[in-house]
């Protein structure tokens, strides 16, 4: 090589890493600039820049990899690389016999949305407030998400087709995001980072009937949580056949880019947004609801970016959490890894030597079912811990009602014909905290929290559960509402690095209280319902809520006059702990209290979502609200015109319960 090429080769690898189209923006320059001396030097100039393009060109192909990803949805390692022998995923199969499984990966969020966000940021969503289902958060000032750091380094970055992030995308994240995203559409020698999604094996596809039935339902494994009866066992079956199809998704992606002849030339990475779709795995941030297969290629080409414990056919007992994989795809692209990206790279020069003691797991609304948990593993153990215990696990989400197993399985327990393992779904209160051994249960039902032999695990996760929402600001504590009130002007994420906007240990520490359910813990939080912040004021009343009857004889006069609070969130509270414990005479100035905040015209969509929650937990003590409900026009103000379904599933809800 000519010294002038080493040296046009040398000066575009280095403007490669921050030009996003080096190659037609410094050719356009270089043209421009000189066309000023005349035609002869622009004749020269000319020539030298074609052989500079050339040169950069066979540069960027031949020094960063392609990189594919190849996800679906709705389930978990129900595959044959992963030990399942029932199940038929020939083709990731192959992929993970000449590439690596990891037997930990958690998805931090058992549905889509969230779980979502948080890759494509590489920030837990209960830290940027885009954790609860299609909150529509806007992204923290300064933050990018991912595909546009790629993009500026001169990836050329495609998405095909879902999206469905919790916080508003910006301009610019992908060169393409359509049904028609594809890699080939690339500039020639462009490296890639391609996305294809398969939606077959969506929860709704596992309930889609008419459907051809290829498991054997008599061969499936039922889990000790769901009750063996011909409806399930259909449902486990066609879960099955649907994961089968969504591997014959990914079978055709990796022979096009086999036909292509960049197989050798690209990383590929297979994995699951989440869990399962069957009830009691999605929605639920344990094992089944969070624990995803992930296999990761790395052809012999780029095998110096690969995981240190990579090889051919072997797993890898690393953590990895969703908040991973962006840093991964910047580190093996040769990207800086900024400074917001909450995870750790486990590939390319960047990857963390050990990786994370722990993963996190949390969930907040789904739709129109509001629920407040966390976890932590530490691989072998799993820990939750509930902040709404008063509600079931299982309280009315419409969406996964229309699963037959859901419908079969409280058809069954409200026939007091569940089994005790079965029966916990349902149950509320449910346990302040759970902690579960997979060695012994991978179903996770044997809850081991009273155990004296399980208390230093106990422990340990409880505290790294503490740890990790404090160190991430976990601004999903607050009502959701109230997040997005006191984030006005600014974002969820950065009001919740302002101690004077979101003092976190005090709200924390009165969540904890509130949830813990210990009947002593009542006079602290009568008094917390004077404090100055409505956060905490908002756990004190949930605290008295969740506790019952002798907790509102006690703390009566602080909790009537919470009624009339600034916070709407705390009236809600206040009034339906009224409603639910007081005597006849109290009911109406409760029910007074629902009657101005449901209509959501009056207030947002929050404040009206928050409202009819607390009417539908009611039940027959609502009644005199039916009609005022049946009236309400659902539409007001709402951040997204995703928060729409929500408010109308609330009050068919209501009117179902109460006709």
């Amino acid at each position: 090589m000519s010294q002038l090429s080493s040296g046009l080769l040398s000066f575009c690898s280095h403007e490669r890493a921050s030009i996003a189209h080096p190659i037609t923006i410094l050719g356009t320059h270089r043209v421009r600039t000189l066309q000023e001396t005349g035609a002869m030097r622009m004749n020269i100039v000319a020539r030298v820049t074609v052989g500079f393009l050339l040169l950069c060109s066979t540069a960027t192909a031949a020094e960063r990899p392609n990189i594919l990803w190849i996800t679906s949805e709705d389930h978990g390692p129900e595959m044959g690389c992963f030990g399942d022998a029932l199940a038929r995923t020939p083709n990731v199969d192959a992929l993970a016999a000449r590439g690596m499984r990891f037997n930990h990966v958690w998805s931090i969020v058992p549905v889509c949305a969230p779980a979502r966000t948080s890759i494509i940021t590489g920030m837990y969503p209960s830290s940027t407030g885009g954790l609860h289902m299609r909150s529509m958060a806007p992204l923290p000032a300064g933050v990018k998400m991912f595909p546009q750091l790629l993009r500026e380094s001169g990836y050329y970055c495609t998405n095909n087709s879902k999206e469905d992030y919790n916080l508003r995308k910006p301009a610019g994240v992908w060169d393409m995001s359509t049904g028609k995203a594809h890699w080939r559409n690339r500039a020639e020698g462009q490296p890639f980072f391609a996305v294809f999604n398969s939606t077959k094996s969506h929860e709704s596809q596992m309930r889609k009937r008419p459907h051809k039935q290829i498991t054997d339902p008599a061969k499936v494994r039922v889990p000790a949580y769901h009750p063996d009866t011909p409806a399930v066992r259909q449902d486990w079956a066609q879960y099955y056949d649907q994961v089968s199809e969504a591997d014959a998704d990914a079978g055709e992606l990796l022979a096009l880019l086999t036909r292509d002849g960049l197989a050798e030339d690209t990383i590929v990475f297979y994995f699951a947004d989440h869990g399962s779709g069957m009830p009691r795995s999605k929605r639920w941030p344990g094992e089944s609801g969070l624990h995803v297969p992930l296999v990761v290629y790395f052809p012999d080409k780029w095998k110096s970016l690969a995981p240190r414990e990579y090889q051919p056919g072997a797993t890898s007992d690393r953590m990895v959490s969703f908040v991973d994989l962006a840093p991964t795809v910047l580190s093996i692209a040769g990207v800086e890894i900024p400074k917001w990206i909450q995870g750790q790279a486990f590939a390319g020069p960047k990857q963390d030597r050990d990786g994370p003691k722990f993963l996190f797991g949390e969930r907040g609304r789904m739709d129109e079912s509001i629920d407040l948990m966390r976890s932590a593993t530490d691989g072998r153990y799993v820990y939750i811990r509930n902040y709404y215990p008063h509600v079931s696990h299982g309280q009315h989400n419409t969406y996964q009602f229309e699963t037959p197993t859901t419908q079969v399985w409280k058809s069954l327990f409200d026939q007091g014909k569940a089994t005790a393992a079965q029966a916990r779904f349902w149950r509320a209160p449910k346990e302040p905290e759970e902690l579960y051994d997979l060695q012994t249960d991978r179903d996770e039902v044997q809850n081991l929290v009273a155990s004296s032999a399980h208390q230093a695990i106990l422990k340990t996760l409880r505290e790294a559960q503490r740890e990790h929402a404090a160190k991430i600001r976990d601004v999903c504590l607050l009502p959701e509402g109230e997040m997005h009130a006191r984030s006005e002007g600014t974002t969820p994420y950065d009001m919740g690095h302002d101690a004077a906007k979101f003092p976190f240990e005090r709200i924390r520490e009165a969540a904890e209280l509130a949830a813990n359910l210990d009947p002593a813990a009542t006079p602290a939080l009568a008094k917390l319902l004077a404090v100055d912040d409505s956060g905490v004021r908002y756990w004190a009343a949930m605290g008295i809520l969740m506790r019952g009857r002798e907790a509102l004889t006690a703390s009566e006069a602080a909790l009537r006059t919470a009624l009339a609070d600034r916070s709407p969130f705390v009236r809600i509270v206040a009034a339906q702990a009224i409603a639910q414990f007081g005597g006849a005479d109290d009911v109406k100035p409760a029910l007074d209290v629902f009657a101005e905040l449901a209509p959501p015209v009056k207030h947002n969509v929050f404040v009206a979502m928050a409202a009819l929650g607390a009417i539908d937990a009611l039940g027959p003590k609502a009644a005199p609200l039916v009609e005022m409900v049946r009236k309400i026009n659902p539409k007001g103000p709402s951040p997204d015109a995703r928060f729409d379904p929500y408010v109308p599933r609330l009050i068919t809800n209501i009117l179902d319960e109460k006709h």
